[in-house]
C-alpha cells in the first residue's frame, strides 16, 4: 500500500475548495483554517528488559465550537504532527456533518505495535495518558479506537485516568474515552460501528439507483475492524468479496471470498492475511486494478492518488478509511465517472457509536443493540440525504458538498456565538 507524504495538505486543498465555492466568511476561514491545540510529548517507558525507551505521542485538537474535542488514537510507525493534525479536523467536519455535538481531535503514539509484548503496550499507553494529564476530559476532549488501538487499550487508558481524579469524580468521568469493553462502560454495537454505518450508506446509494447488491462484486482494502465488519456485514446481502489487500498481501478470488472465513484465518494468524489458501495471492497493482461494482478503501490514506486511481475498475468507491483519496485521485475519479462516498459520510458510524456510548455514560444508562443501530440508521441515512441533497444544489461532488455542509453549520455557530473579547 502506498503512503504519500502531507496528508494535511490534502485537507488544506479540499477545505479550500469548499470554503471558495461556497463563501465561507473570510475572518471564519482563517479560524477553521488553523488547529486549536497541538501537543507533542516524548514520555520514557520501562521495557520487558529493564530498559528505558523514549516514545512521541501526539494529541492535536482542532476545533471545538460545537462540543468536546473528539477523536481516535492510533498507535502506528507512520504516526506524525501532519498526520494527526490531517485527521483531528476531519472529525471535525465529520462531526458537523452528521450533525452530533462534538468537535474534532486526533491522537497516538509513533510505534510499531508487533515489536512490543502485551505487557509493554499496556504501559505505554497508561504512560501517554499521564502524560496527557488533562489535556483530556469527559467534557473537553474524548479519545477513542483508531488504527491499532482496541477496546483493551481504551479500559488502561480510562483507569489511568480514573487514578489521577479525585475519587469523588470517578465514577462520573467513564466517559473519558469511548470504544471501552462493554463491562467497562462500554456500548454494544460500537465495534461494528464504523463498518455498519459504511454499509448502510451503500444501502442507501443502492436503493437511490435501483441497484441490487445480491450479485454485486466489492473488493476491500484493509481487513481490520472497518474493512472486516464492512465485508461480513455486506455478506447476507449476497454481494461477493472478489479481492482484498492488507499489509501483509493482496489476494483474489472471482468466484467469492467468504469474508466471515478470511476472520477467522486472519484473527488465527496474528493479523496476517498472508496463505490464505481459498484465494490467489496478486500484487498491488493486480488489486487495484480489479474489475468489481464497489471498492472500499478501509486502510490507510492517500491509497487512490494520481498513480492508482486510473487503475480502479469499479462503479463506486465507498470510503471507509479517512483520506484514502487524494485531491488528485479525487479528479481522475470523476473525469472516468467513478462515483465517491466520502469518509467524512461513510465512516461516521463510528463516532456517532462513540457519542451514544458517550451518552449512555453520562445518563447511567445501557441501550441494547437494537436501539443503537436503529439510532445509528437513523443518523447515516439523515446525513446522507443532507450530503446528496447539497450536492444536486450545488451540483458539485460529494466531497466538497459534505464539506460544505460542515462548514456552513460551523460558520453559523461563530456568527451567533461570535469571537471572544
Amino acid at each position: 500500500m502506498i503512503k504519500k507524504a502531507s496528508t494535511y495538505e490534502n485537507v488544506t486543498r479540499q477545505f479550500n475548495k469548499a470554503a471558495d465555492l461556497m463563501g465561507l466568511d473570510p475572518q471564519i476561514r482563517k479560524i477553521l483554517s488553523k488547529t486549536t491545540n497541538e501537543i507533542v510529548l516524548n514520555f520514557p517507558v520501562k521495557m520487558d528488559d529493564g530498559r528505558i525507551e523514549i516514545f512521541t505521542g501526539y494529541r492535536v485538537q482542532h476545533n471545538n465550537i460545537l462540543g468536546p474535542y473528539k477523536g481516535g488514537l492510533r498507535f502506528h510507525p507512520a504516526v506524525d504532527i501532519d498526520e494527526v493534525r490531517a485527521l483531528a479536523t476531519w472529525m471535525t467536519w465529520k462531526t458537523a456533518v452528521i450533525d452530533i455535538p462534538f468537535g474534532g481531535a486526533k491522537g497516538g503514539i509513533q510505534l510499531n505495535p508487533t515489536d512490543y509484548s502485551v505487557h509493554e503496550i499496556e504501559r505505554i499507553s497508561r504512560r501517554f495518558t499521564y502524560a496527557l494529564g488533562n489535556n483530556i476530559g469527559p467534557e473537553y476532549d474524548i479519545p477513542a479506537p483508531d488504527v491499532n488501538t482496541n477496546a483493551q487499550i481504551m479500559a488502561w487508558i480510562l483507569d489511568t485516568y480514573l487514578s489521577t481524579i479525585p475519587p469523588q469524580e470517578r465514577n462520573r468521568s467513564l466517559h473519558v474515552v469511548t470504544g471501552k469493553p462493554i463491562a467497562s462502560g462500554g456500548s454494544v454495537g460500537r465495534d461494528k460501528a464504523t463498518g455498519q454505518g459504511v454499509v448502510f450508506i451503500i444501502e442507501q446509494w443502492a436503493r437511490d439507483r435501483s441497484f441490487d447488491l445480491k450479485g454485486a462484486t466489492y473488493t476491500v482494502q484493509g481487513f481490520g475492524n472497518v474493512g472486516s465488519w464492512a465485508a461480513r456485514l455486506l455478506k447476507p446481502h449476497g454481494a461477493k468479496l472478489v479481492a482484498i489487500e492488507k499489509a501483509s498481501g493482496a489476494y483474489s478470488n472471482p468466484e467469492g471470498i467468504d469474508p466471515d472465513d478470511l476472520y477467522a484465518y486472519v484473527k488465527a494468524h496474528h493479523g496476517l492475511i498472508a496463505g490464505y489458501p481459498k484465494a490467489t495471492p496478486i500484487d498491488h497493482e493486480a488489486f487495484m486494478s480489479t474489475k468489481a461494482d464497489i471498492f472500499i478503501p478501509a486502510a490507510l490514506e492517500n491509497q487512490i492518488t494520481a498513480q492508482t486511481a486510473p487503475l480502479l475498475n469499479v462503479r463506486l468507491v465507498v470510503e471507509g478509511a479517512n483520506g484514502p483519496t487524494d485531491p488528485d485521485g479525487d479528479a481522475i475519479l470523476a473525469e472516468r465517472g467513478i462515483e465517491l462516498l466520502p469518509d467524512v459520510l461513510c465512516n461516521a458510524g463510528g463516532v456517532v457509536v462513540s457519542y451514544f456510548e458517550w451518552l449512555q455514560n453520562k445518563r447511567s444508562e445501557f441501550w441494547d443493540l437494537e436501539e443503537v443501530d436503529t439510532r445509528l440508521h437513523k443518523k447515516m441515512v439523515s446525513g446522507y440525504e443532507r450530503v446528496r441533497e447539497a450536492a444536486q444544489a450545488l451540483k458539485t461532488d460529494w466531497r466538497t458538498a459534505a464539506y460544505i455542509l460542515a462548514l456552513s453549520r460551523l460558520e453559523k455557530v461563530y456568527k451567533e456565538r461570535g469571537i471572544f473579547p
